[in-house]
Order: C-alpha cells, then structure tokens, then sequence
C-alpha cells in the first residue's frame, strides 16, 4: 500500500465546485433517492482483492449501455464462468449501470464501483483493485485517475471510443486542464474516423489511435430473450394479434406525444429509460403496469381489460429486449427530445422494424447504416411512420429481414477492442 496522497490543485477544485453545489445536489439526491448509493465506493474503498496469478484488467463503464457493450471484452478475456486468460473486474458509475454490471458479471467476475476523481480516493481503489491494464469504455477520461495510472505504470486504454461534436466542444474549452489526461492515454481505439481526429485534438500521440467501429453490434442478445418475450407478453395481456409498437429507452416528453398520437386499436408498449420515470411516466395514463400484474395506475387493481386499454408500461428493468421483441415496429427513444437517441442494435438483431426520431446524434453513424440498409426509418412523427410500415407487410418484412443483415455486416470491432488491450498485458502493472 503507498502512503495516501496529498490533495492537489485538482482536489480543491473539485471540493469547491461540489460545496458550490451542494444545495442543488442535495435537493436531487433526495429527490431521486440516489443518496442511498454506495458512498464507500465512491470514495475508493472497494473491497480488496485476494491473489490472482492471471493479470488483472479493469474495464469501467459509466452506466446501462457501457456496461452491456462491454459484455464481448469481458467473455473475451475472462471467459463467461470468470476461467479466461485474465482477472476482470468491471467498474461502473451509476447505480443502474452497477445493478446491470451485478446481474450480467456478478456471478463470475468482481463489479466495483468506480471513484470520484479525489486522488485519496483514487488511490484507495488502486490499491484494492491493482489492476495490470485499464480500458474505459466510450471515455471517462479523469485527470487523477489516468495521474495515478501512470505513476503505477498501469496502461490506460479507450475501448470502443466515442467522442462526440457536443462533448468535444466541452473538453476543448477545457483543454489546457485536460490535455495531459489524454496525452497519458496507451491507446484508443475510436467508433470513427471522425471520434479518432478529435482523440487526437485533444492531446492523444496521432500512432497510439486506431478505429474499430462500434461493439455495440457485437453485444449478443440475452440468452433466452424468445421466451421472455412470450412471457412478459403473456403476464401483461399483450394480444400478438393486434398490430403492437414498443417504444424502447423512452426520455422526458416522448410517452405524452406517443400517447397523444396513438391511432385507435393499435397497442403501445412503453419502456421508459430511467426507473426514477417510472412513476412519473404511470401516472400519464391508466397503464396495464408490469410491476403490478394487472393493477391500474393506482395500484388497486382495477385497470381496464387490456384488450380495451391497450396500454403497457413496462416499470422494471432487466426486460427491455424482452419488451423489445413484442413488437410490430420498434420506436426508438430520446431520439424525438434532443437527447441524442439509443442504441438501435437489440431491435436490428431481433429484425424489428424500427423508427428513430431525428435527435439521434449519439448512434448517428449506427442510424445512418441501419436507414441504408433498409432496416429502420428516420421520421419526426413516429406513429406517421410505424402505421405505414404496419400497413405494408411486404415493406415490413424487407425491414424485419434487413436488421440482422446490417448487424452481422457490422460485426468485428470486439477483436480489434481485444487486441488493444493483449497488447499492453504484459506491461509493468502491478506494483
């Protein structure tokens, strides 16, 4: 164990910034309940771990869809019953994200919760995780941790490297302060031509950056997800004759204009994003629940027949491939608020028709081969476009076929994501 560091420059202003915002960030704790995280782990004191001759590489991903594209590395170099060539231990942010990372790598391999940026606590982590090998997935750059990386010897790498036109702007305003993060960074490997020049711009040496497409088309969908579907179908009163639209990863505003715009007799499958909605999202509507059976809204029991209703809410999580899998169309969410849209790939792989709204900058490069390929739409009105491609079986067909088509043409980035971080196992690591 090193002697704990003392606080540096970046340390005070961060204990500035958080008492700045205190009053704000204690009226959002409580407000969501996230206070009731995991305040040890933030502060880096993870559980230590015990002797392992196979290196150690900490793979962190910051929420839900990191976590789940990370699922291709962790089977890569742990194996998927945790006897791979490698230790992995997956680190994750928010609680959602730690509470998916539990359920798809707790079994077999440690989840950790990732630190704040204070190097006292940064170096508490490393001292319990000592990991040979870090690989942050999409970025998660932070200016202590990569500082205590190199001075261990521990090689920082960025896995399936997305970098944003908006995010850019932000870290370049910050440069002078964040450059020599990125400058510390062993390897990229960028989604893009366009993520690598930003990588670059930032600080990263042109020779350490490489581009591999998005992992994202590799992730595998949830063993058994066909049965959940009929399952989950069934338990809510789903009726699979009846032309269905599942509305998957839904943002603030998107469940009111579906409501809004619902043509009669078609069916409505909601899944909201985060489950902090999930009440708010509820109480729009007398929603057959998933997490009450066939309760209403209010809990009592009396909700309408779902053959008249029409309505699912699907309030638990763990099930969005499964809902995913019900529909006719698929309605991409956070695509039609200005949030950036979500991942398209479970819907493709399950051949689902889809439509994406035009706020989709977050997966444009993904959209953009899914819309060329024939499987999904772009359109602003998103029940304008699935009730055309319900009333067209021979269009809806061409779609549901196109999806898997585009993903297995995709595939590949995992290998090179692999390769990355092979590459640096041998290095000096633990110290």
């Amino acid at each position: 164990s090193r002697p704990p560091s003392m606080p540096n420059a970046l340390d005070l202003l961060y204990g500035a910034g958080l008492l700045a915002a205190s009053p704000v960030l204690a009226v959002r704790l409580l407000r969501t309940g996230k206070w009731r995280t995991d305040w040890q782990g933030r502060f880096g004191r993870a559980e230590a771990l015990g002797h392992d001759p196979r290196p150690t590489v900490l793979l962190h991903g910051v929420s839900v869809g990191e976590v789940a594209a990370a699922e291709p590395l962790v089977a890569g170099l742990g194996g998927r019953e945790g006897r791979g060539p490698c230790r992995v231990v997956m680190s994750v942010t928010t609680d959602t994200g730690f509470a998916r990372a539990a359920a798809l790598y707790g079994k077999h391999h440690r989840v950790v919760r990732y630190p704040l940026d204070f190097s006292s606590a940064v170096d508490r982590f490393l001292d319990r995780v000592r990991p040979d090998v870090v690989g942050l997935l999409e970025l998660e750059v932070w200016p202590n941790f990569t500082r205590a990386c190199e001075d261990r010897g521990i090689p920082v790498v960025v896995l399936n490297g997305r970098l944003s036109a908006e995010s850019f702007k932000g870290y370049e305003r910050l440069r002078r302060v964040l450059a020599p993060s990125f400058k510390r960074l062993a390897g990229v490997s960028a989604q893009t031509h366009a993520y690598a020049e930003r990588f670059e711009a930032l600080g990263v040496e042109g020779e350490r950056i490489e581009v591999a497409d998005s992992m994202k088309w590799d992730v595998p969908l949830p063993a058994g997800v066909s049965t959940a579907a009929v399952d989950l179908g069934r338990e809510m009163g789903v009726d699979p004759s009846v032309p269905t639209v599942v509305a998957i990863s839904t943002g603030p505003d998107e469940e009111a204009l579906l409501l809004a715009g619902r043509p009669p007799g078609a069916q409505l499958v909601v899944v909201p994003r985060k489950p902090e909605r999930f009440e708010a999202v509820a109480a729009l509507a007398n929603w057959r629940r998933r997490s009450r059976g066939s309760a209403g809204a209010d809990g009592t029991g009396a909700a309408e027949p779902a053959t008249e209703n029409r309505l699912f809410l699907v309030d638990t999580m763990g099930e969005a491939e499964a809902a995913t899998a019900l529909g006719d169309v698929v309605v991409i969410g956070r695509s039609f608020n200005g949030m950036g849209g979500s991942n398209p790939v479970p819907a493709a792989q399950l051949g689902k028709p889809m439509v994406v709204g035009p706020d989709h900058q977050n997966f444009a490069e993904m959209v953009e081969a899914l819309v060329e390929g024939g499987a999904a739409v772009v359109d602003p009105d998103p029940w304008t476009a699935s009730t055309g491609i319900m009333g067209d079986p021979a269009r809806q067909k061409a779609m549901s076929e196109a999806g898997p088509r585009v993903v297995e043409g995709r595939s590949g980035a995992t290998e090179a994501n692999l390769a990355l971080i092979r590459r640096y196992l041998s290095g000096p690591g633990r110290s």
